[in-house]
């Protein structure tokens, strides 16, 4: 199933990954790809939010990966917990497994930005997420469409199948 959605604001953008931590569950992989400035990482802070980690989520770009233990969500259950890796600066699949996500995989949601060609070979079962921003030209401040992102929600794999993201995603 592939779902688009439009995304006018950063609040947006976040409350989409709220809304799809309310399916998420530990083990679930991500992989989002846009372009720098598309909203991978707030998308990832709705994300975590919803989830209720523990510790600032910020883009991981220089450390590549960083671990938020799980916390106590707003109903008062305890979540998994979340990796979020920024796999742009990494050579390729041997680099990725070097970070030895699949020791953490099974007990938290990995979001891994930029790693379309990469995190696939993880596990058969993702969420493919591609943010698209507007480019070019000279934005006007004033046009409320100016700055809207698109999201495509892909869900790949047995997990995914009978999963209806329209219905969630249309209540982000």
């Amino acid at each position: 199933m592939v779902v688009t959605i439009d995304l006018p604001s950063a609040e947006a953008t976040r409350a989409l990954g709220a809304a799809l931590a309310g399916v998420l569950r530990a083990g679930d992989l991500l992989i989002l790809t846009g372009d720098l400035g598309a909203g991978k990482t707030t998308f990832t802070q709705g994300l975590a939010g919803a989830l209720g980690v523990r510790g600032h989520v910020s883009s991981p770009t220089f450390i590549v990966a960083r671990e938020h233990a799980p916390g106590v969500r707003a109903d008062g259950t305890r979540g998994p917990g979340l990796v979020h890796v920024d796999a742009y600066r990494l050579g390729g699949l041997g680099e990725l497994d070097a970070l030895d996500l699949d020791a953490s995989l099974d007990d938290s949601v990995t979001v891994v930005e930029w790693g379309a060609g990469l995190a696939e070979a993880l596990t058969e079962d993702r969420l493919e997420i591609e943010l698209v921003r507007p480019r070019g030209g000279v934005v006007d401040m004033d046009d409320p469409e100016a700055g809207t992102r698109r999201a495509t929600v892909r869900g790949v794999g047995p997990r995914w199948e009978g999963v209806d993201l329209g219905a969630l995603l249309r209540s982000a």
